[in-house]
């Protein structure tokens, strides 16, 4: 049995991971803080989890001190990157799920989160956790940097067009938009009920800190130059995202809708938890609430050339602590899957 610690466990992203691992027989977790909460019951912070654990928290800086062989980061930027190096030198294995190791240009790191990187080493060892695309280094690495929700809806729904030269990579837009839960639980006027509810409204125009994450995945899949318009949206509700991508055909009179379907379709057919739905079928949020699947719908409106994608997930599961288990999974050498089979939560 594993033993799992998670270093700011009481976020979303934090009673998330203690959700989906607590229920398992394969992994213990042995260590959870909360600088702001040391001291007191897990299950006194969230009575969700009653029954379920006898943990309290503890000291972030008691971290090293445990017998951990995989610890989660769920924390805000900026953290990671001065408590990992240390776990890592000692053999445990880290899972990142703030950006602090996820953007292999430092300069263009420390611009976007303008803070001074303290670890730039480890980012050039880091691997990036998407699965779908980076699996077998996932499973040997001894630091994975999680993807952001925004860059895994996108990223996913533009894999298969890009892998494929099949797209102009100078013009693609991504119109996204996040439930709440994508800006944490702290303290925050703009997600007070009475200003979120019953609104909707973009952020980030002129520029998000997950545009140059996306970007950079987006290159990794083609040898042309990308160049993303992409814009982040707020929606009134607690979970999910919602992508709807565009992206101009090359040689539209090669491509029908039926031949882009068959593209997607045999693209993730071997992926647990990517699924391409029917023709005419387009995604909902709901359909993936509380699930680690990313759902996708391809389309190629009148027959013109612009080719549509729409990908739903949860931010907080696929989108987050979803994939970091998924990730964890891969890394000790358990199946992929292993506690995150659970059916969405409906209605």
């Amino acid at each position: 049995m594993a033993n799992i610690g998670i270093i700011g466990g009481s976020g979303y992203t934090g009673v998330e991971l203690l959700r989906l691992l607590l229920p398992r027989n394969d992994v213990h977790i042995s260590f959870i803080s909360s600088r702001a909460n040391a001291g007191t019951r897990v299950d006194a912070q969230f009575t969700s989890l009653r029954g379920l654990t006898d943990l309290c928290f503890s000291d972030p800086d008691d971290i090293v001190a445990s017998n951990c062989d995989l610890v989660f980061f769920a924390t805000p930027n900026g953290t990671a990157m001065h408590q990992a190096p240390v776990l890592l030198e000692k053999g445990v294995k880290v899972v990142d799920l703030s950006a602090d190791f996820r953007i292999k240009d430092i300069a263009v790191w420390e611009q976007w989160y303008s803070m001074t990187h303290a670890c730039p080493e480890w980012v050039e060892k880091a691997v990036y956790g998407l699965p779908e695309i980076h699996r077998d280094q996932i499973s040997k690495a001894s630091l994975v940097a999680n993807p952001g929700c925004y860059p895994t809806s996108v990223q996913l729904g533009f894999l298969p067009l890009l892998e494929n030269n099949l797209v102009d990579t100078g013009t693609i837009i991504a119109d996204a938009k996040s439930g709440v839960t994508g800006a944490g639980r702290a303290a925050n006027v703009g997600m007070l009920l009475a200003e979120a509810g019953d609104n909707f409204k973009a952020y980030g125009v002129a520029g998000h800190r997950h545009l140059p994450e996306i970007e950079q995945g987006l290159r990794g899949m083609t040898s042309s130059t990308v160049s993303l318009t992409f814009t982040p949206h707020l929606l009134p509700m607690i979970r999910g995202i919602h992508s709807t991508l565009y992206a101009r055909l090359k040689n539209p009179t090669e491509l029908n809708e039926s031949d882009l379907q068959a593209l997607y379709e045999q693209r993730f057919a071997d992926e647990t938890f990517v699924d391409v739905l029917p023709n005419g079928v387009f995604p909902e949020t709901r359909s993936v609430r509380g699930t680690n699947v990313c759902r996708l719908s391809v389309c190629r409106p009148q027959q013109r050339d612009t080719v549509v994608i729409m990908s739903v997930e949860d931010n907080l599961v696929k989108g987050a602590a979803g994939q970091a288990v998924q990730n964890m999974n891969l890394m000790l050498g358990m199946a992929e899957s292993t506690g995150l089979m659970a059916p969405a939560l409906l209605p």
